[in-house]
């Protein structure tokens, strides 16, 4: 007994989906990073910086700002507590945001953050920040979550202004659920 048409319509299209969404989950996160860091766009931030000393260009001033947003499941208040400064390039800069946890359970979170414009990024240093760690924060407590860091000197001068942005995720559950695993 042979296959009719629509049967075998449904099989590709079947095929099709499945090779799609084998293509989105597996093939472009990594062809995605490799674009972007070959492109230079992106505003990926590296992690921790060391710091070379290369001086201060006290010369110079770029305006740095703040933004924190959380994502759409995130239940706390979060913001920077400095919206803006200018800092000189090469000089490391302390700034604190503010978090709360306002539900009625114990929470785990995490910041991501994103630098524009993207040229940027490459050039934006943080040797200290809350977004390397999980933040665990208490039912009904408040944290001040410092961030150091440094403008790069190289900083191409058509780039008066940076703006950092941070997003903050409810990981929870993922902690809860990798901590039942380890017992296990």
């Amino acid at each position: 007994m042979s296959a009719n048409p629509v049967q075998k319509t449904m099989v590709k299209l079947l095929f099709g989906v499945v090779g799609m969404f084998v293509f989105a989950v597996f093939v472009m996160p990594p062809l995605y990073d490799v674009f972007c860091e070959v492109t230079g766009i992106g505003g990926k931030t590296g992690g921790r910086y060391e710091v070379v000393e290369a001086g201060v260009d006290e010369s110079r001033t770029v305006k740095v700002q703040f933004i924190a947003t959380n994502n759409g499941e995130m239940s706390w208040d979060f913001a920077p507590i400095t919206h803006e400064l200018e800092v000189h390039p090469g000089e490391a800069t302390e700034v604190k945001f503010f978090a709360k946890n306002r539900t009625s359970r114990d929470m785990v979170a995490q910041a991501v953050p994103s630098v524009s414009p993207f040229s940027a990024a490459g050039f934006f240093h943080k040797t200290e920040c809350f977004c390397f760690n999980q933040q665990p924060l208490e039912a009904g407590k408040e944290a001040e979550l410092p961030l150091v860091f440094i403008v790069d000197r190289d900083l191409p001068k058509a780039v008066n202004t940076i703006t950092l942005s941070y997003t903050l995720f409810d990981i929870t559950d993922r902690m809860e659920t990798a901590a039942v695993a380890q017992l296990n």
